[in-house]
């Protein structure tokens, strides 16, 4: 017997390093010491650029979304989901991205895919200016199924301690000014799925008209990252809570931020959803209650900010204004929409 017939090709393994080494080195930057395949990663904090730095890290995944992209044979795009999802998580705590790893859990070896999933990472941190120092790929046909994987990222980011945003300064009268969506984003695809691939036997090369385009395309839209939109305005005196619209849409993770005294008021006619969730809800016959508690719905980050800075957002970040905070006399609910 050999390592590879009990189902892992360590050859396809340094292949596949071969392959994404000097993809990974395009986001090196001068902080970063160390090379693909270390041990372990390192990366520079130069403590004189910070006063009293704290970091903020977090780790996530694409949850089923891989299988579209599967399905397809389509892998930079989900790539750059991971990323830019990871991205968000930490910039809603006013934190600057400074480096990623991944983790590609996988039933067989494939380097050209990998290849692929890491030219998507390598897109989304050279755009923000983030270093990708390291990561794991481990095969284990025991676990998973040829061709089956699981896509796994963690960002490391820096805030100074005085700019962190928590949500603490939200007040009574303060405006929720929400940023649109590109799609479903990395969320509510196990609902989706069920709707597209069971209930009406669509394939994923399928067209549909409504969106110019084949279902799975559709859905292979990447998860926007609102950093680069929103950073110059990231100060506790200019925002005062943020939130990534993820799994429990705008309710689930609005309500995250705001006291128990207070309750933000959306107004859901405010804005445009998108062509995917008008067609999801109608084909799916899902009620609008359980589409907001799934999907962003057209909503993919969201700013509590003072009234005095609600113009600004909305004018030169491209925002719209979707609500605003008021004070809860019975502690309902935190987040009403309407």
């Amino acid at each position: 017997m050999d390592y590879r017939s009990s189902g892992v090709d360590i050859s396809a393994g340094n292949e596949t390093v071969k392959r994404i080494k000097p993809l990974v080195r395009e986001t090196f930057n001068s902080n970063v010491l160390s090379e693909l395949g270390s041990f372990g990663g390192f990366y520079v904090l130069e403590l004189e650029k910070w006063s009293k730095p704290v970091l903020v890290s977090s780790t996530d995944g694409v949850g089923t979304k891989l299988l579209i992209a599967k399905s397809l044979g389509k892998y930079d795009t989900i790539g750059s989901d991971l990323v830019n999802h990871c991205v968000n998580d930490i910039f809603v705590h006013g934190a600057v991205p400074l480096f990623f790893l991944d983790y590609i859990g996988i039933g067989k070896v494939d380097p050209e895919m990998i290849k692929g999933i890491v030219e998507g990472m390598v897109f989304a941190c050279k755009e923000h200016n983030m270093a990708l120092i390291g990561g794991e790929t481990a095969e284990m046909a025991a676990v998973y199924d040829k061709g089956d994987f699981d896509l796994v990222g963690t960002i490391i980011g820096c805030v100074e301690r005085e700019n962190i945003i928590n949500g603490s300064t939200i007040r009574e009268g303060d405006q929720v000014i929400g940023f649109p969506s590109s799609g479903l984003h990395t969320n509510g695809y196990s609902l989706a799925r069920s709707i597209v691939f069971e209930k009406m036997k669509l394939e994923v090369t399928d067209l549909i008209d409504e969106f110019g385009k084949s279902v799975g395309e559709e859905l292979l839209t990447v998860h926007k990252s609102y950093y680069q939109q929103l950073r110059d305005y990231a100060t506790p005196d200019q925002i005062h809570g943020m939130a990534h619209i993820t799994g429990g849409g705008i309710a689930g993770n609005l309500s995250r931020i705001i006291a128990d005294d207070l309750y933000a008021e959306i107004d859901s006619s405010s804005w445009k959803r998108p062509q995917i969730f008008e067609y999801l809800q109608r084909e799916g016959e899902v009620s609008e209650e359980e589409m907001f508690r799934v999907f962003n719905m057209g909503i993919g980050f969201v700013t509590v900010v003072p009234s005095s800075t609600a113009d600004v957002l909305v004018d030169r970040a491209e925002g719209i204004n979707i609500g605003c905070i008021k004070k809860s006399v019975q502690k309902a609910e935190r987040v009403i929409i309407r």
